[in-house]
């Protein structure tokens, strides 16, 4: 017993000790205690395939380990049991994983009994509730929640806690292009420069706007400026022809020279306009000085 007090340190061993919990041998103790706290094997324990987040800091998880190896783990994991000591983790994937960092066997468990839908969604809200899930990572979860449960955005408004513009704020995040969620994810732009981008229409549009985001470090409100700006331009509701080859080249080189939006527009008898969009006066005079000798 002396062993797994050291491991536990002065968290739930404190509670523990002595009880019929740590008494009682382990296959009794799970079948008697679902939905109370026993201890179970980290190596009887596998991963939860609906498990929202993918991206581990080392940093914090090194943090963890080390409270865990002066303290112990306070707040227990949550398990599913599938069979003969097998169990399957619901929430807590990041205390486990310090958990074994700190050379801990066994982690203070809740037993429940859950579906797979209820798996995604207490694997969700946990997540949610507890850690800080990037933008990507929730608007994932909400859509699987939504398709493979067939949850409507009203319902799992009320079971998440969180309102419906908030969860179709999050999901249209996942019609923007792979390179910009990957930024998302990576912390180089914020949910607001991803807000402003989404209603952006036209994907090559957003991949310029998004690398001028990047280049020139802009404030979300700047790059709230610029849309607006483009999307105020009466060029931009007009219906025009299908630009050609060569001209859609010119204009990425306009784009790229003057490092702004430009659009070409053509008819059918090939007269046409060139739209340049600034979101500043200082912008402006950056496009003239790239125009002038």
């Amino acid at each position: 017993m002396s062993g797994k007090k050291k491991a536990l340190g002065r968290g739930l061993s404190a509670l523990l000790e002595g009880s019929e919990l740590e008494q009682a041998p382990r296959e009794i103790q799970v079948n008697q205690l679902v939905g109370s706290v026993a201890m179970i094997r980290i190596d009887d324990i596998e991963a939860n395939p609906f498990q929202p987040r993918t991206d581990f800091d080392r940093t914090e998880l090194a943090d963890l380990a080390m409270s865990i190896q002066h303290q112990g783990i306070i707040q227990p994991v949550t398990l599913r049991k599938l069979g003969n000591d097998r169990f399957q983790l619901i929430a807590g994937e990041r205390r486990i994983k310090a958990a074994r960092v700190a050379g801990l066997t066994e982690v203070p468990a809740y037993i429940r009994v859950a579906n797979d839908e209820q798996m995604l969604e207490m694997a969700l809200v946990e997540n949610i509730q507890r850690e800080d899930l990037n933008p990507i990572e929730v608007a994932i979860s909400f859509q699987r929640l939504m398709e493979e449960c067939q949850i409507k955005q009203e319902e799992l408004s009320l079971r998440v806690g969180k309102d419906r513009s908030t969860i179709s704020n999050y999901v249209r995040l996942l019609k923007l292009p792979a390179e910009i969620q990957i930024a998302i994810r990576e912390k180089k732009i914020t949910m607001g420069h991803a807000r402003a981008l989404i209603t952006l229409s036209g994907i090559s549009l957003q991949i310029r706007i998004f690398k001028q985001i990047l280049t020139k470090d802009l404030s979300v409100r700047e790059v709230e400026s610029i849309v607006r700006s483009t999307q105020s331009s009466p060029l931009s509701r007009q219906t025009t022809e299908e630009l050609p080859q060569h001209l859609m080249e010119l204009q990425e080189r306009l784009n790229a020279h003057l490092n702004a939006h430009v659009k070409l527009t053509v008819n059918r008898k090939g007269a046409g306009t060139i739209t340049i969009a600034f979101g500043s006066h200082d912008e402006l005079k950056k496009i003239l000085a790239r125009i002038e000798p």
